[in-house]
């Protein structure tokens, strides 16, 4: 051995079981930003190709002036930040624990002459050692995953992904793949580097791995049992190892419910409604002209799925809340049955609405709503002689581009109702639903039915189910990643924390400690790293998913508003805490599973 750097592979594989959970961060960073970037390169080539088609030319100022565009640019900046700090502090946690298992060979390493600029060399230098392993791996599996995305988009989703390419190679995204990667590693470095280098040769001669700390008091065990207020006492004594655990777990918490802004971004910005007709007819001059006979002609042909229809009679006069002039002027839209339960299928009616008295010939009706609207639920409305009440508020209007009622009241009714107030009994819009394998033949038959007296729009192009379906996929895909590494990185980190003690607990052990009490002691421990993690993740993952909320979505719909995430939030938490429970129950049946005389040996 010419050098001491020769030590370096010797220590990747005696160590090799140690290191596996840092190698894997690596990869997960690397794969991560892989497969994020080179699916913004081969979005931003789509735009490239959609402006040429449009106006003859493409530029990037083209492509950063379209929102797409932007909302590529500022989406792949914010995942790259949050990647490469959740990768810096999984690895610096994951080293910690290692320096902190290997406090006695550094100690030796500084008995026989190595400086602490050179302990600091070393780590480093194992680290980047890593990077020839985990590096590549993640560039393949971002590379591969990235080539079954586009495959996915091409033959499943279909549409305007038809033309995707599918073997490429994004040099954007390997580039940023590799960056990551060794800037990670890099930076991850420098706390444990700094670390190792304090270790005394002192250590090397006592075999104690622990600092050592000056005891002022007691464990406080008033309100906890002794071995419980150990456990938590070991967790908060190592301030930055506490803080490092803390700010990994936290980051896990703030990545999940910022991806999970996304899910609710793609649903605003394609809306996916169960009433959504693939085949419309509507009168020329939008009067109630279609004859009522022609849904029950339509419903019996082939290819047709659902046939439903609509009525309406604009500008009513109408009197609000006991107003008797009729002050007041309302548009009156009627749902069919099928109409109606697709708005409970929607989720489209704010909290307290009963939509269950709308059905049939009663006298509640449903209104579209938005912050600005006066209108509440039990709001009395008189048109045409007849009450109605408000039973259910839409949380948005449909009947509008921006979603926004702006000052206009339309009501909802169900085609009884409608009948029963004005006697009309014909339809001002007919919508159809087709079947999986209905053909244009079929689609021309439907148009023939219509005598060409109305107003025939086909609409099977312009299904965004497959494209939403796509993106859907592709989040929770990463929330699914995300989760994972969450707890494979919990129950590492744990388990290094615990280990790195053992001598400690062998002590305890020794004095008279049983195996429920070391138990406890150590789910202690893991359980104030899960309490402090999700507070501290809490605390910032909740502000930054409504910002994100706000920024994309409030932004540019405005009828949209923030709700705290009970469901997300109640996932990840779950998560976290059943990670924790792994993480405590391995270290725990092997302190449970050794004798009393091995614990002494540790000593």
């Amino acid at each position: 051995m010419k050098s001491y750097l020769g030590l370096i592979p010797i220590s990747a594989r005696v160590h090799k079981r140690q290191n596996r959970m840092t190698l894997l961060c690596i990869i997960f960073s690397v794969f991560m930003v892989t497969a994020v970037f080179s699916m913004a390169e081969i979005g931003t080539r789509m735009e490239q190709g959609r402006l040429l088609e449009k106006h003859g030319s493409m530029s990037f100022d083209n492509i950063f002036d379209s929102a797409m565009g932007q909302t590529l640019l500022v989406t792949s900046a914010v995942l790259f930040i949050l990647v490469l700090i959740a990768g810096v502090l999984m690895i610096s946690s994951s080293m910690n624990s290692s320096v902190a298992q290997r406090t006695k060979f550094f100690g030796m390493m500084r008995c026989i002459g190595m400086s602490k600029q050179q302990i600091m060399r070393f780590i480093r230098l194992e680290a980047l050692n890593w990077c020839k392993t985990a590096v590549p791996i993640g560039l393949v599996l971002g590379i591969v995953t990235s080539w079954g995305l586009c495959a996915a988009l091409r033959f499943v989703v279909g549409e305007e992904f038809s033309n995707i390419p599918i073997f490429g190679f994004s040099a954007v995204g390997i580039v940023s793949g590799v960056l990551v990667g060794v800037v990670t590693v890099l930076i991850a470095s420098g706390s444990p580097a700094k670390r190792a280098a304090k270790v005394s040769p002192v250590t090397a001669v006592s075999g104690n791995s622990e600092s050592h700390q000056t005891v002022r008091h007691a464990v406080n065990s008033r309100f906890f049992r002794i071995e419980t207020s150990l456990g938590i006492h070991h967790a908060v004594s190592a301030k930055k190892n506490l803080v490092m655990m803390t700010g990994s777990f936290a980051l896990s918490i703030i990545l999940f419910l910022s991806f999970s802004v996304l899910v609710d971004f793609v649903n605003f910005l394609m809306p996916q409604s169960a009433s959504t007709s693939d085949i419309d007819i509507s009168s020329s001059d939008g009067s109630n002209s279609i004859d009522s006979g022609l849904i029950d002609i339509i419903n019996n042909m082939k290819g047709v799925k659902r046939v439903y229809g609509r009525r309406s009679s604009l500008g009513i006069s109408a009197g609000l809340n006991g107003d008797t002039m009729l002050s007041s002027t309302v548009d009156m839209v009627s749902f069919d049955d099928f109409d109606l339960d697709c708005l409970k299928k929607d989720n489209a009616l704010i909290r307290g609405s009963s939509i269950s008295k709308v059905y049939g010939n009663s006298d509640y009706v449903l209104a579209t709503w938005d912050r600005s609207s006066p209108l509440k639920i039990g709001d009395k409305i008189l048109l045409k002689g007849r009450e109605l009440e408000i039973a259910g508020l839409l949380k948005y209007d449909p009947f509008s581009i921006d979603g926004l009622t702006n000052g206009k009241i339309t009501l909802i009714t169900s085609k009884d109702t409608f009948t029963s107030i004005t006697g009309v009994t014909d339809y001002s819009l007919v919508m159809i639903q087709t079947s999986g394998n209905t053909t244009d033949d079929d689609v021309k038959a439907i148009q023939n039915m219509t005598d060409r007296k109305y107003t025939f729009n086909d609409k099977r192009g312009e299904r965004t189910s497959g494209t939403y379906l796509a993106f859907v996929i592709c989040v929770y895909g990463f929330l699914g990643i995300i989760t994972l590494v969450t707890v494979l990185n919990i129950v590492n980190s744990i388990s290094m924390s615990v280990s790195a003690r053992i001598r400690q607990y062998g002590a305890m052990r020794a004095v008279g400690m049983d195996g429920r009490q070391i138990t406890r002691m150590i789910f202690a421990e893991a359980f104030t790293y899960a309490f402090c993690g999700c507070v501290a993740g809490c605390a910032v993952g909740l502000p930054c998913s409504k910002l994100l909320f706000d920024m994309l979505i409030t932004g540019h719909f405005s009828y949209a508003a923030w709700k705290f995430p009970v469901v997300n939030l109640s996932i990840i938490l779950s998560f976290v805490i059943l990670a924790a429970v792994i993480a405590a129950f391995t270290p725990a049946k092997k302190m449970r599973n050794l004798s009393v005389t091995e614990t002494i040996n540790e000593l």
